[in-house]
């Protein structure tokens, strides 16, 4: 039996690409946002999360068309996002923290802030 070639130009991407789901809320719903193919490793796309660039995610799939595989990728992109947050002791969205809660396969040090109840219903004055 004769096989077909790729249509997937091998010298561009012989490499993991990850694509994340965002959820646009009730009126766009979910959809996979479009992406620059540089845009698209593993690095870029941990930076785009800790950047705001995507805002709710939902999913993270990752894939090889060279080598003909895919897989969910959201626990290792949330347990490298929780990571990075206590390397750098940096801030992090509600949001963010949120899909991390969600996600993440390990417990880290970091505390997580959560608003408190009522904090905004405090007369002033």
């Amino acid at each position: 039996m004769r096989s077909s070639p790729s249509i997937v130009p091998a010298d561009r991407l012989d490499r993991d690409i990850y694509l994340v789901l965002e959820d646009f809320g009730a009126r766009a719903g979910c959809a996979w946002r479009e992406t620059d193919e540089e845009d698209t490793d593993f690095e870029t796309v941990l930076q785009g999360l800790l950047s705001g660039q995507y805002v709710y995610p939902v999913r993270i799939v990752c894939f090889n068309a060279i080598e003909g595989w895919s897989r969910d990728a959201t626990s290792d992109v949330a347990d490298a996002l929780a990571q990075r947050a206590v390397d750098s002791d940096g801030d992090l969205s509600a949001a963010m923290e949120g899909f991390i809660s969600a996600n993440a396969t390990r417990r880290f040090d970091k505390q997580l802030t959560l608003p408190l109840k009522g904090e905004h219903d405090v007369p002033r004055g």
